[in-house]
């Protein structure tokens, strides 16, 4: 725990799980002192079937891209839920769960939506909120999004 309170960790990636998980982290660093660093995992993208191929953009688009990304997601999470709470973004390279793992190293607690993008409907668990409940040195809570 900091000196201020505790660092809490946040994975974002845009899902309704992720804005959850940001709005209750935001809560709890309210009443806890407690400073957010939101996390935006990003990579480039994987084609495993033969098909037409897209243009391709390059690392550094893509990049500004997710900060584009994670700064607009904190912007509208925090336009509806105003706090004081400091907050910093990071964009990493990486699998979501790894980059998770590497970033809350140093934590007390990681934040995560039930169930990003992608994955199979009517899931409770996704593999990135499943493998960092497995794996993460720090208490995890995991915040399933309101019902829609």
């Amino acid at each position: 725990m900091s000196e201020n309170g505790p660092r809490i960790v946040v994975g974002v990636d845009g899902s309704p799980g992720s804005r959850a998980a940001l709005r209750w982290a935001l809560r709890y660093a309210e009443q806890t002192g407690g400073e957010i660093t939101g996390v935006l995992a990003w990579a480039p993208p994987n084609f495993t079937e033969p098909a037409p191929m897209p243009p391709l953009m390059s690392d550094d688009e893509l990049r500004m891209r997710a900060e584009k990304g994670l700064r607009e997601i904190v912007d509208e999470v925090t336009a509806a839920l105003p706090t004081s709470v400091p907050i910093r973004r990071e964009v990493v390279r990486g699998h979501a769960a790894g980059v998770l793992l590497v970033q809350v190293k140093h934590a007390d607690l990681l934040v995560v939506g039930s169930r990003g993008h992608g994955g199979f409907v009517g899931a409770l668990l996704g593999s990135v909120s499943r493998h960092c409940v497995t794996h993460a040195p720090c208490t995890v809570v995991v915040v399933r999004p309101p019902a829609q």
